[in-house]
């Protein structure tokens, strides 16, 4: 029950070269990365562990919370070496010893980050929803409001992914904290030592059985169906990114 580190990671499957769509995906995948990130802290906090707070991680500038590697490097090397862009946000450090209540306390703050993609994800979805409505009202505006509803877009995407993706129970995304604890002691205790190989069993699960990782996405492309089905009615003509939403 030593120091951890609570990680948000996403994987994503690029269908298209490198394009100007980067701009409209990348800060939206950022904020809701940095919001996650937050959201461990906040959540650590308030269960009694200051280590974040300290660290001067309980923050929401996206500096404190980007690593070179992890957020820089290593998208970039897996995109041209394998096909697929994976990465994540600077880990944020928590002292499972400070909680008030130390089971409750994993859990709570490992779902937390979850729990803040998915609440994204329906504010997105809204502000997709509202972008078009207002592009209905004023279509003098499409053009600038079609750019801005496709990054809207994004970020219901993104937050999706963040969200089931870190759910996966494999160190060191969250759902291995919430999982170690359903199994008996000693398993659980043997399950935790996968945490000394830090993010290489996910990237290696990730290349080696993607089918594995779309199997956790499942209930995210049943979300995405569900926000498709609300947005399609008012989608600008671009609006919507067919990468992710397919034609409409």
């Amino acid at each position: 029950m030593g120091s951890r580190l609570y990680i948000s990671l996403a994987v994503t499957y690029p269908s298209t070269a490198i394009s100007f769509e980067i701009f409209l995906w990348a800060p939206v995948l950022l904020f809701s990365m940095v919001a996650h990130e937050y959201a461990h802290a906040e959540a650590a906090y308030r269960q009694g562990d200051s280590t974040a707070y300290m660290l001067g991680r309980l923050t929401f500038n996206p500096l404190k919370h980007i690593d070179p590697f992890m957020t820089v490097i290593l998208p970039v090397l897996t995109w041209f070496m394998w096909g697929f862009a994976f990465g994540g946000a600077k880990p944020v450090p928590v002292n499972p010893r400070n909680y008030r209540n130390y089971v409750r306390g994993d859990v709570v703050v490992s779902l937390a980050g979850i729990v803040v993609n998915l609440v994204l994800f329906a504010i997105f979805t809204g502000l997709v929803a509202t972008i078009g409505t207002i592009a209905q009202l004023l279509p003098a505006l499409s053009p600038t409001l079609e750019i801005l509803q496709r990054m809207m877009a994004w970020g219901v995407w993104l937050n999706l992914v963040l969200a089931f993706f870190n759910l996966i129970p494999i160190p060191p995304l969250d759902g291995s904290h919430v999982f170690y604890h359903l199994l008996p002691p000693g398993a659980g205790m043997q399950y935790r030592q996968l945490q000394r190989f830090g993010f290489l069993p996910i990237v290696l699960v990730s290349y080696l059985l993607p089918g594995v990782v779309r199997f956790f996405l499942w209930p995210a492309f049943q979300l995405l169906g569900v926000a498709k089905h609300v947005l399609v009615p008012v989608a600008l003509p671009n609006g919507l990114p067919s990468s992710v939403f397919g034609l409409y």
